[in-house]
């Protein structure tokens, strides 16, 4: 292996985390030797990979156009390598209420919740379909668009009047909601790689935000949130949540990596809220943190391929 493109940017929410995840996968690939080129997925992509192929993509790209497995049909269809899971885990994972049905099935903890799309508060009335959430679900909520990442639109409802507002939020970023019931407890990220083609877990990166919670500013800037890795958890639960994050790897068919986030909640029990299979590579993103508190690096993920 020579040559690597890295696809990055995209025009999702999440483009600037993408291009800083590219530059950052970039500079690790290149300290070990390797020609990188960071490229776009728009219209000159594919004339390049057919007419002059790498020997290796490797995508970042976030949102819709990274996440839901169509660039990566695109990469098998033109027989080019790539990092990351085949399209079909994509989109298993890529839509939480679906990803939440594989966990339920894989015997996984997940927070009870309800999927809505607009449509539904339109026609049958917003106030009834909220009263009908509330009875059934009670407070506090949990409220997040079905798909997309770093926290966009998603938000946390403590009292009945503040559920409006989170669906309007919830909207705002796609057209289906997902309504869970909020999860108190310590909040990780344990992510997997695999390691001579057997999938590894990771140290557990405790996640503690100086705000209320670990929303888009808390995740990609600087000093707002606390990372400690190992997470501080008993021995018992750390072990659990290993288990956890491999379950779910497997039971959605991943490859490579992954990221799953997950409460650890009063019970000591792990709450799966969702598995990325494209985790952030940013210098505050989960997956780095982890590598570097195990002693690997980036580049490590190629030695599975």
């Amino acid at each position: 292996m020579e040559r690597v493109i890295v696809l990055a940017g995209g025009m999702s929410y999440e483009r600037e985390i993408s291009l800083s995840s590219g530059r950052r996968v970039a500079d690790a690939l290149k300290q070990v030797g390797l020609q990188v080129e960071i490229r776009e997925a728009d219209a000159g992509l594919l004339p390049l990979l057919m007419e002059d192929p790498p020997d290796l993509v490797f995508p970042v790209l976030h949102g819709a156009e990274g996440e839901d497995g169509a660039i990566r049909e695109v990469l098998e269809l033109l027989d080019i390598p790539y990092v990351g899971a085949r399209p079909d885990a994509c989109r298993l994972a890529w839509d939480k209420p679906t990803a939440k049905a594989v966990f339920r099935q894989a015997g996984l903890a997940t927070p009870e919740s309800v999927t809505l799309p607009k449509t539904v508060f339109h026609d049958l009335g917003a106030s009834a379909v909220m009263k009908a959430i509330l009875d059934k679900l009670g407070l506090p909520l949990f409220v997040k668009p079905t798909r997309g990442g770093s926290a966009l639109g998603a938000s946390v409802v403590r009292e009945a009047g503040e559920l409006p507002t989170a669906m309007i939020g919830c909207f705002s970023y796609g057209d289906v909601a997902l309504i869970e019931r909020f999860v108190t407890g310590t909040e990780v990220a344990v992510s997997v790689i695999e390691v001579e083609g057997e999938p590894t877990a990771l140290p557990a990166v405790e996640i503690i935000p100086l705000g209320e919670r670990y929303d888009y500013t808390a995740r990609y800037t600087a000093g707002q949130t606390e990372f400690i890795t190992p997470a501080r958890l008993s021995p018992e639960a750390t072990e659990r949540v290993r288990e956890v994050a491999l379950t779910a790897h497997h039971a959605l068919g991943l490859r490579h990596l992954s990221r799953s986030d997950l409460i650890v909640d009063a019970d000591g029990t792990p709450q799966l809220l969702e598995v990325n299979a494209a985790p952030g590579m940013t210098e505050t993103s989960l997956l780095p943190l982890a590598l570097h508190a195990s002693n690997l690096t980036i580049s490590r993920i190629l030695t599975s391929l």
